[in-house]
């Protein structure tokens, strides 16, 4: 199986000296064949398939600008899930990308750690994409912000949906642990 990620995101996925890439493959019994050429990395798995799949997600999580720290969390969970928006197909100039994006980091970083912060989600801005990496709950209140911000709903009315959905949320998991 093959993905494509931007070439300047290959070094992070290697690591220094390859350790990055020696911790994917020792952790996921996967092998990874990459070629720093083109962004091109083949993973391969004779025992889990599965695993495969897991393996790339976790490469294209990467891809999108995400830390492997942050990444790795996708092995440790099958219901984690990466979900990215490509955002080239809703802004037309590269004015209105910049603006976009802008719009979803906020000011030093604080619109996206507000969203990961409510959502439980995780937020990472990179080229023409909106990468997204949670629970499908957790990811579906992420992207319903990213769209209320696309669609230009102002900060304050975004929060206030992430903080009632927050809320929503926590009292879903009290209740399936059988406090509430």
């Amino acid at each position: 199986m093959d993905i494509k990620i931007p070439e300047e995101r290959v070094g992070v996925l290697v690591g220094p000296g390859g350790s990055m890439k020696r911790l994917i493959e020792e952790k996921t019994k996967t092998t990874l064949e990459i070629d720093s050429e083109t962004g091109t990395v083949r993973v391969a798995s004779a025992e889990d398939p599965l695993q495969a799949l897991r393996v790339m997600d976790l490469v294209k999580a990467i891809g999108r600008g995400f830390s492997p720290e942050r990444a790795l969390s996708i092995l440790d969970d099958d219901m984690l899930m990466l979900d990215v928006l490509d955002l080239s197909k809703m802004v037309g100039t590269k004015s209105d990308m910049a603006r976009i994006k802008g719009r979803i980091i906020g000011r030093d970083g604080r619109s996206r750690e507000i969203m990961e912060q409510l959502s439980g989600s995780k937020v990472s801005v990179y080229g023409k994409t909106v990468a997204l990496l949670g629970y499908p709950e957790q990811i579906r209140v992420a992207r319903t912000a990213i769209e209320m911000l696309l669609d230009g709903a102002p900060h304050g009315n975004v929060y206030s949906f992430l903080e009632k959905k927050h809320q929503e949320l926590a009292k879903e998991e009290l209740r399936d642990q059988g406090v509430l």
